[in-house]
């Protein structure tokens, strides 16, 4: 038994001096501009998201972190994401408020076949095609009663034009909306 005290005692003089050197090296990343909390909120609830199992390229989520309240925005097309992407928010340490306000896409057979030709128009373009690999492509498609709205974000201003001239070829689409960003690869996080 005594044995045992030793060897505690001894793991916690051990231990002591290198969670000070741990908090005095966080402390050195902060005042040198290093992560703030709102910035750890943010890398947080961007992974809790796109690690949801349900979210798709059908999918678009959006947030926005301001203090201790994250706000939920997009659009979903299966109504149990909206609470799944709440859910998971919630539990991020320092988040106190969620307020959700994604938008559950309606229920259509007709926008379901239209989502699926526009995934194999816009992936199945060769030009295209190497945003299909990944969890969740980057080219995010919304369809609302068939109004197309493109989200994302592409590697250059061809490859958006292309996307929308792509969408657009569609049978069944009413409008497209091609809101892609142009990031290049070298500036995506």
């Amino acid at each position: 038994m005594m044995k045992r005290l030793v060897v505690f005692c001894l793991a916690v003089c051990l231990a002591l001096p290198l969670a000070a050197q741990s908090d005095a090296k966080q402390g050195e990343r902060t005042k040198l501009g290093g992560t703030s909390g709102q910035e750890r909120i943010q890398r947080e609830v961007h992974h809790e998201l796109v690690m949801l199992p349900y979210y798709s390229v059908f999918d678009n989520l959006q947030y926005q972190v301001q203090g201790n309240t994250v706000t939920l925005s997009g659009q979903v097309s299966r109504p149990t994401l909206k609470s799944d992407a709440q859910n998971v928010v919630k539990d991020v340490e320092g988040v106190d408020k969620v307020v959700n306000n994604i938008e559950v896409l309606p229920n259509s057979p007709s926008d379901d076949r239209i989502r699926r030709a526009l995934y194999n128009a816009i992936y199945g373009d060769t030009s295209l095609s190497r945003y299909a690999w990944g969890a969740v492509p980057p080219i995010h498609i919304i369809v609302k009663n068939g109004n197309v709205t493109l989200e994302g974000v592409v590697d250059k201003q061809a490859d958006k034009d292309i996307a929308g001239i792509r969408a657009k070829g569609v049978p069944g689409t009413f409008k497209v909306e091609n809101n892609l960003r142009v990031v290049p690869s070298d500036q995506q996080k």
